[in-house]
């Protein structure tokens, strides 16, 4: 991986925390993300451990997907499903909890 991508992911990273901890949800990024075992993934929010990608245009149809709906649900062969909502829908279901 490039500076320029490690770069990327660092800010993509470190602003989504900034995000989650101004709307008052407990959020904390994992030091040395991907560079230890240590601890896995990007961030932990509310006590659960979160990877976060960041691509130019890689998640175009997730994004048209995502219009007009509140929940979108999304599976490949043998794995579980995902569940992808809006961060601002995410906010408003962490802090009830």
């Amino acid at each position: 991986m490039g500076k320029s991508q490690r770069n990327k992911g660092y800010r993509g990273e470190y602003n989504l925390v900034k995000m989650l901890k101004e709307q008052g949800v407990e959020a904390k990024r994992v030091p040395l993300s991907g560079a230890t075992d240590f601890q896995k993934g990007d961030a932990i929010i509310n006590e659960m451990k979160a990877e976060i990608k960041l691509r130019k245009s890689g998640f175009k149809r997730i994004y048209d997907w995502l219009e007009n709906v509140d929940l979108l649900f999304i599976k490949a062969d043998r794995k579980p499903y995902l569940v992808v909502m809006p961060l601002e829908k995410f906010i408003k279901l962490v802090k009830k909890g």
